[in-house]
């Protein structure tokens, strides 16, 4: 499962460290966002985070 050469899974684990990074600067107040952008974002990483966990689970089937 690639995109250009590139694995999804790889892909999918980069957009999660980065919705985790913006969750902690947002969360600990070094970025300055409304708490409903830190909650839609947080609500978004677990949905890729679960589909990312799930590619990895069926691609080891």
């Amino acid at each position: 499962m690639t995109i250009g050469g590139v694995s999804i899974i790889l892909i999918g684990g980069l957009f999660n460290m980065a919705l985790l990074v913006f969750q902690l600067l947002s969360g600990l107040h070094y970025i300055k966002v409304p708490f409903g952008v830190h909650k839609k974002t947080g609500i978004l990483l677990v949905i890729t985070s679960f589909f990312h966990g799930l590619l990895g689970i069926i691609s080891n089937l």
